[in-house]
């Protein structure tokens, strides 16, 4: 063993340094859609030289002053729920820090609403933690089963109810960090600062590329008393991206609302639609007359736009049944089915552009294409996003593979900057989105740069995720 697998025995102690094949193997990927394909037609991850598994903050220090020391990378892993490959191993020579260890629940503040618990706390758990004490987190990623709390901020992370709770830096109260260096940082947990910039935002977002969060505190919730929920049949995408951008101009925040192009409703909702038709789904919660009231906003202003209510079991279908796609990547790319989710945002002014172009283009430009739509999920004032998903047959060898993603992927993104949106609405940059980070952020791509050297000056920190190595 070399002196460097030592050293990081010496503060984790043996069982804590994962050498096993398997384990390595495991840690050395995440859920990159392009890899569920191409791990069955012959492609091999790059293993890390090991797995580390610190159980403090004070470890996690240590083993990243040593890692700094040495000039090794450091990839930090939370659930391995990524779908970009910013948890890929691509350097043998790399170290994993595996954060499932750090998963104590520290605090429950039922007074201040706020949550305190280690980074490689499980969301699940923290949810059900939450539960049993009357409150409920409001967060609700697909990756909900996987995903790491640490992982949710690294990721800047949304859920399926942000439109009316907001998306993890709503959420984020105060966080503790490990620079590369081995320094411990702490921001500390108040409602709301005017004492320079926010510096929980230098880690939201940051993809393991600066530091490593070790802890977490976010808002709590009180359960809701009622619930309003009702789905609509309407024409067409354009249509339905109106009717939520007049619902959003009201000031009322719908916990959910969604719209799904006719690809995706024909599975789900056919027994409550006509052929081709779109559908909106609706959903408001909390004190009974609360719910209510936003409930009738959103119904005069659907049928004042010509949509016919489809009643609420369209609801009760989604909400059983929305994260069963997560479970079914594996066996797509089994099979030869190539899947993924790409998701950009964009104001009013241009997102029904962006849906139409972009699909238009993919289908005729991408013959391997069998299966492109997309859906509203996450909607604010100013805009909201569109949630592409994939299905591709390509040749089953790993470059066929590769060539048909990169086809869609180069589409998708150019069509977004043409309309000056922003090419990732929620599952962030990782390494797939990095050939085009300079221009999402233009001339403020030397503050992405200047940050990068600031935090981590040896550039040890998940090289190649986040902007350019």
């Amino acid at each position: 063993m070399n002196e460097l697998l030592k050293a990081l025995e010496a503060i984790v102690g043996q069982e804590g340094v994962v050498l096993e094949t398997s384990v390595r193997a495991q840690k050395a990927v995440d859920l990159f859609a392009l890899r569920l394909f191409q791990r069955h037609v012959g492609w091999e991850a790059t293993l890390p030289q090991a797995v580390v598994r610190p159980k403090t903050t004070e470890e996690v220090s240590k083993v990243l002053c040593l890692c700094n020391e040495h000039g090794v990378p450091v990839i930090p892993y939370g659930g391995g729920s990524g779908v970009l490959a910013g948890a890929e191993t691509r350097d043998e020579t790399a170290v994993v820090v595996d954060l499932s260890s750090l998963n104590d629940l520290i605090d429950i503040d039922e007074v201040a609403l706020q949550v305190t618990c280690g980074a490689g706390m499980l969301i699940r758990n923290l949810e059900a933690a939450v539960q049993a004490k009357g409150f409920k987190l409001g967060h609700y990623p697909q990756s909900i089963e996987l995903a790491q709390m640490g992982g949710l901020v690294a990721t800047r992370s949304t859920g399926q109810f942000s439109t009316g709770y907001g998306s993890i830096e709503d959420f984020l109260v105060g966080l503790e960090a490990v620079l590369p260096d081995g320094s411990v940082v702490r921001v500390k947990n108040v409602p709301r600062r005017a004492t320079g910039p926010d510096l929980r935002h230098l880690f939201l977002g940051s993809e393991g590329a600066f530091a490593i969060i070790t802890e977490v505190t976010v808002k709590i919730f009180p359960i809701p008393e009622a619930v309003w929920k009702q789905a609509y049949r309407i024409s067409t995408m354009r249509q339905g991206l109106d009717i939520i951008r007049q619902v959003m101009r009201t000031g009322i925040k719908p916990a959910v609302i969604r719209l799904h192009d006719w690809l995706e409703c024909e599975k789900p909702f056919g027994a409550f639609m006509e052929e081709n038709e779109c559908m909106l789904l609706f959903w408001s919660e909390g004190r009974q007359e609360i719910a209510e009231a936003e409930g009738a906003i959103i119904d005069e202003i659907a049928k004042a736009n010509d949509a016919i209510s489809a009643g609420e079991k369209p609801l009760d279908i989604w909400y059983v049944h929305r994260n069963d796609a997560a479970d079914d990547y594996e066996k797509y790319g089994a099979a030869g089915l190539l899947v993924d989710t790409i998701e950009v945002a964009s104001d009013w002014n241009d997102i029904a552009d962006i849906y139409e172009e972009t699909v238009e283009r993919v289908y005729h430009e991408v013959p391997e294409v069998v299966f492109f739509s997309g859906h509203s999920s996450h909607s604010y004032i100013n805009g909201t996003n569109i949630y592409f998903q994939l299905g591709a047959f390509p040749e089953r060898d790993v470059d066929s593979g590769k060539s048909v993603y990169d086809a869609v992927w180069d589409i998708v993104m150019e069509v977004a900057l043409e309309y000056g949106a922003t090419i990732g609405h929620h599952h962030g940059v990782g390494k797939q989105r990095v050939p085009w980070i300079k221009r999402e952020h233009g001339s403020s791509y030397i503050l992405m740069t200047a940050l990068k050297r600031m935090f981590d000056p040896k550039g040890i920190m998940n090289p190649g995720t986040l902007l350019e190595h």
